[in-house]
């Protein structure tokens, strides 16, 4: 009897985890589905009627609107560039030296991979770190976004524990050949651990696309500014346009193509979208670099 009734019972399981599994899954997809038909759905018609499950007389004019904002383009070149060359950096100088500490020459180095812990649990705060860029000279350029994160300890820790993985047979057998340490990083180590890098990748460049902290503190020149914060600005100054428009103001004619609503919704997309490209053809890197580097041997 009771083998009889098990298998119901994990029919019942089974069903109510698949309806559970559902319901998140929508909770999940719908918020972005709905700002997604909400930005290409036309203003006029977003104004007549509520969207629920599908655009309203389907347009670009939103997009095209907001590329058209006064320094839109130089701002999308800006954050391109900081999120390559802050990848970049990060990546090398936060590889090299989890190479360095795996290396049992190395003095104290379990005390430089304590101090790197450490460093995870412990923040001076805003001011002082303010305080450190305006010294060194990093206000107001480009460096700003690069240097501050040339060296991450997460990053760092889960690169290393990877690394200690290989087997030390590699790399005596290209010192018997006469290959350098640096040589044995970038020929041969560096290839090997292609799988951690990956989500280090992920990490760092999701990290440097959506940073704009310090482009609110830090950077005053125009030429320079991201473009999530200058997004951001013309987020906040949604309402003001389109209350200019039904007052006859000079923005008149733009605050009558992109509704505030539209507006809000099309730079949710425009700075979203950039990372839901990216992050599907690095998934299978990503899970299992993170996977590996997390478990030694």
């Amino acid at each position: 009897m009771n083998k009889k009734k098990l298998p119901g019972k994990e029919l019942v399981f089974q069903a109510v985890m698949v309806l559970l599994f559902t319901l998140m899954l929508i909770s999940c997809i719908y918020p972005f589905y709905y700002i997604f038909i909400a930005s290409i759905s036309s203003p006029d018609a977003v104004k007549r009627s509520m969207i629920t499950w599908y655009p309203l007389e389907p347009t670009l004019a939103n997009y095209v609107q907001v590329f058209k904002l006064n320094g839109i383009m130089n701002a999308f070149l800006v954050s391109i560039a900081r999120t390559f060359a802050g990848t970049a950096v990060t990546l090398f100088f936060t590889s090299i030296l989890a190479y360095t500490l795996t290396k049992n020459e190395l003095p104290c180095r379990k005390i430089f991979y304590s101090i790197a812990i450490v460093s995870m649990y412990i923040n001076a705060g805003l001011i002082p770190w303010y305080l450190t860029m305006r010294t060194i000279g990093l206000k107001d350029s480009f460096l700003v976004y690069i240097l501050p994160t040339a060296v991450s300890a997460y990053s760092m820790i889960l690169i290393k524990t990877y690394m200690e993985s290989i087997t030390g047979g590699i790399e005596e057998s290209a010192m018997i050949d006469g290959a350098g340490y640096f040589t044995i990083y970038w020929r041969i180590v560096m290839p090997i651990c292609k799988p951690v890098l990956a989500a280090i990748i992920v990490f760092t460049a999701v990290g440097q696309w959506n940073s704009w902290t310090d482009n609110l503190l830090l950077v005053n020149n125009m030429n320079l500014k991201t473009l999530q914060m200058t997004l951001l600005e013309y987020l906040n100054q949604a309402t003001n346009v389109a209350s200019m428009a039904r007052t006859g103001g000079a923005s008149a004619v733009s605050g009558a193509a992109i509704s505030p609503f539209t507006l809000r919704m099309t730079i949710t997309m425009v700075v979203t979208v950039p990372i839901l490209i990216v992050y599907p053809f690095m998934q299978k890197y990503f899970i299992n670099g993170i996977m590996i580097g997390a478990v030694k041997g």
